[in-house]
């Protein structure tokens, strides 16, 4: 038979820890979703490049050999076939020199293409992740910044290993204005993508929304927006794809950098069109974020 306890004696400090009060929970609750509330959106950005593991190889051989084929072509093939130089902007160079920003810059829209469109359907529908970080301290705006941040990672890679193989080709007269293609690359690849995930977050269900994307957005623009001839080439009632699009604009950058002489003429125009569209598709997609997350 146990003594019975002294009333007066004072009572164990875990007590405390055992019944805490609400305030106390409370307390404790906010200090833990402090540190997510504040870095969530590195924390998706975390998950989604983790979430590339899984094709890796498919990003690592794209990165690489996309480029290789693509120059050899041009440099070993087409190139070889068009003597006369490409006349630009009243400056004289070489077929593949003119063509190689515009491969560079497709192949950031390429990237975004794909990153911007599945993945974000699996966040909502397939794997439903996205719901999983709503739960926790994560904003929805988070949730989307940290899409864009994971997708711009991996148009980093490859804009970089592209221009990279671009100056062993010998594709940048002027490697010293030249790395600042790379840039380009990245804003047409964001000026494309973020309107396009904000189109992926609207809709409910996959039924060949993407496909279609890729055939009567990308590839018209791929095709007419100067990439293979100047722009003014074409007649009057095709220039206009290439005027709205982001690869015509982010290419006239990539052009001035890496063969240029001085400043273009539209540089604020060409600029201004690619932070309308990545600042608008931004605004969108986090309004879609916020609706579909918050029922």
């Amino acid at each position: 038979m146990t003594a019975p306890s002294d009333p007066q004696a004072p009572q164990p400090q875990t007590a405390v820890a055992e019944n805490p009060s609400l305030a106390q929970l409370r307390a404790e609750a906010m200090q833990w979703g402090r540190k997510p509330r504040r870095f969530g959106g590195w924390y998706v950005t975390e998950h989604m490049v983790r979430a590339m593991r899984a094709y890796g190889w498919t990003i690592v051989i794209g990165a690489l050999g996309q480029p290789v084929l693509y120059l050899l072509g041009m440099a070993v093939g087409l190139a070889a076939l068009i003597d006369a130089p490409i006349t630009d902007r009243g400056q004289q160079v070489d077929y593949l020199v003119f063509v190689a920003p515009a491969l560079l810059m497709t192949a950031a829209i390429a990237v975004a293409s794909e990153e911007f469109t599945y993945p974000v359907m699996a966040g909502f529908k397939w794997r439903r992740y996205f719901y999983g970080f709503s739960a926790s301290p994560i904003a929805s705006a988070q949730i989307a910044a940290g899409v864009v941040a994971g997708a711009a990672a991996r148009m980093v890679v490859t804009v970089v290993l592209y221009y990279l193989f671009l100056w062993l080709f010998g594709a940048v007269p002027d490697p010293a204005t030249g790395w600042l293609s790379i840039f380009a690359g990245l804003a047409a690849g964001l000026a494309f993508g973020i309107p396009v995930m904000a189109y992926a977050a609207s809709i409910e269900d996959d039924k060949g929304q993407f496909a279609l994307v890729q055939r009567f957005i990308f590839m018209p623009m791929f095709l007419f927006s100067g990439t293979f001839y100047p722009l003014s080439e074409l007649p009057g009632w095709l220039q206009w794809i290439g005027w709205i699009s982001p690869l015509w604009h982010a290419t006239e950058l990539g052009r001035a950098a890496t063969y240029g002489n001085g400043v273009p003429p539209m540089l604020a125009v060409h600029v201004a069109y690619l932070l309308v569209l990545a600042l608008g598709g931004w605004f969108l997609g986090r309004h879609y974020f916020e609706r579909r997350l918050g029922r």
